[in-house]
């Protein structure tokens, strides 16, 4: 089939720098494909060439099977683009930003002139606007800084739109800083490197660290972990250091001694940044190390109490029984026989309970869904405190590091709130926000945390658990917050990536 959009050697220069270098790409109709690379790799300025703005020195553009010839009309093509950082008319109210350029009215002297229909694209604004959940008073009104409004439910509301978009049959070229965004959202991801296409992989397939390794051109695994580690951090500071130069390049446009300034700024926050990473890269090695280690030791102990103390325990009672039945007349050995027995009987009982805390049983053979079920229904009837789940019916089988940290977040959220908030109930929520990514969110209704309280605060108090989740969840790559609730109680929150499902609903 025809590929929607093909670029053949596309090249851009601007004077004398080469910013897109022979660059080959296609995107079927209904494909979401994701643009990754390092700043100045050349993002912008191949999407730039896609949608019509730039015209190259070099290369093909092919849509819907026709060549196109710069330069052209992308939107009269159905070619839209999105701007990563949109430019406000400070002068002109939230209708008029959002229809700048594509005015809704009547067209006067041909296509030149229009006058807007003002009503028509205040209702059109609400509409667009509400599809992202942003409410104003008036369309009529000023927006003084829209990026303020682009918190993290707005971001999980583009993913639903471009997951929409995508089953409406529309190709979307998504280029992004985030590697978790990409990896949420798209099917396949192309790395740029000084311009250049320097590799692609099947988002199925793909993981942050060979992601990085192409963006950065490294190898040594040494090398890499400290940038993934600090990647999220490392995007906020640079995105930080760009918004600064931009201000003092206008305030000094004319002072060439300015821009030496910045580009010493600029080393300076790289230089505090990777400082940063290998600090921590020797800490993340060790965690990793520490808790895989501790989950073989988990699983080594409980299959030796269930393999051996366990059935000599369960040995030493059928000898006892058979001698109660066989040898015993005297009444009252029965009956001390009988009370051994029942004793052996409650510890067996404690052994396996403690053997499914060590490493629960059906982990391994159902999966993390029916896991957390048995789990929680044995800690209701321990602890006298209801549990209400709502597990997604298409959870399918994650790998084992991600369903054995899932399931031990679990059960550090529900031993923070046996011992520290009285609660009465618990709810816990695991769902997908996207093919790749679930929240966990733990919520209780009890006492609370302590006002302005933080993780180093009851770290020093002794109080462990929050902050052992939150580093399960770091080290998967996710990210996690902890906060009170207004109507009372604690909610936790998890966001985890994972690969793509391969099981449905219908496989279970």
């Amino acid at each position: 089939m025809e590929p929607l959009l093909r670029a053949i050697n596309l090249s851009k220069s601007l004077g004398t720098l080469p910013v897109v270098q022979n660059v080959s790409l296609e995107i079927e109709a209904g494909e979401v494909v994701g643009l990754a690379g390092q700043s100045g790799a050349g993002k912008s300025a191949l999407c730039m060439l896609l949608a019509g703005f730039h015209v190259p020195n070099g290369g093909d553009l092919y849509f819907d099977g026709e060549r196109l010839r710069w330069p052209f009309q992308g939107r009269a093509l159905g070619i839209e683009i999105i701007h990563q950082h949109p430019d406000m008319a400070e002068r002109l109210d939230i209708s008029s930003n959002v229809f700048l350029g594509n005015e809704i009215g009547w067209s006067l002297a041909g296509k030149w002139l229009k006058i807007p229909n003002r009503r028509r694209m205040d209702r059109e604004a609400v509409r667009i606007l509400s599809q992202l959940g942003m409410r104003f008073d008036s369309p009529r009104e000023s927006l003084d800084d829209p990026t303020l409004a682009l918190g993290y439910p707005y971001i999980q509301r583009l993913f639903a739109l471009i997951q929409t978009w995508q089953q409406q049959g529309t190709a979307v070229f998504f280029a992004s800083d985030n590697l978790d965004h990409l990896l949420a959202v798209t099917d396949r991801i192309v790395i740029l490197r000084h311009g250049r296409c320097i590799a692609e992989f099947r988002t199925d397939e793909a993981d942050r660290e060979e992601l990085v390794a192409a963006m950065v051109g490294a190898t040594d695994r040494q090398q890499l972990t400290p940038i993934v580690w600090a990647l999220d951090s490392y995007y906020r500071a640079r995105e930080q250091a760009e918004k600064l130069h931009q201000r003092q390049a206008h305030l000094a446009r004319d002072l060439g001694v300015q821009d030496i300034l910045n580009r010493e700024l600029l080393d300076q926050m790289v230089t505090q940044i990777d400082a940063l990473d290998s600090a921590n890269v020797a800490l993340q090695d060790a965690q990793r190390r520490l808790l895989t280690e501790l989950e073989q030791e988990r699983k080594h102990l409980a299959r030796e109490i269930h393999d051996e103390v366990i059935q000599d325990l369960l040995g030493v009672s059928y000898q006892l029984e058979e001698l109660e039945a066989d040898r015993v007349e005297t009444p009252a050995l029965r009956k001390e026989l009988g009370a051994i027995r029942a004793n052996i009987r409650g510890l067996v009982d404690d052994l396996r309970l403690i053997c499914g805390s060590l490493r629960p049983p059906t982990i391994d053979s159902l999966g993390l869904g029916p896991t957390i079920q048995s789990y929680t229904r044995g800690w209701t009837r321990r602890t006298n405190i209801s549990v209400v789940l709502d597990l997604d019916p298409n959870l399918g089988r994650l790998p084992e590091t991600i369903e054995l940290s899932i399931f031990r977040m679990i059960q550090e959220g529900l031993s923070n709130v046996h011992k520290h908030t009285s609660a009465g109930e618990v709810q816990i929520s695991l769902r997908h926000t996207t093919p790749r990514t679930l929240m966990l969110s733990i919520s209780d209704d009890g006492q609370g945390l302590p006002e302005e309280f933080d993780l180093s605060t009851l770290y020093a108090q002794g109080h462990y658990g929050l902050l052992g989740l939150s580093e399960r969840v770091a080290l998967l790559g996710g990210r996690s917050r902890v906060q009170n609730q207004a109507g009372g109680g604690v909610l936790v929150q998890a966001e985890i990536p994972h690969p793509r499902m391969t099981q449905t609903e219908e496989d279970w």
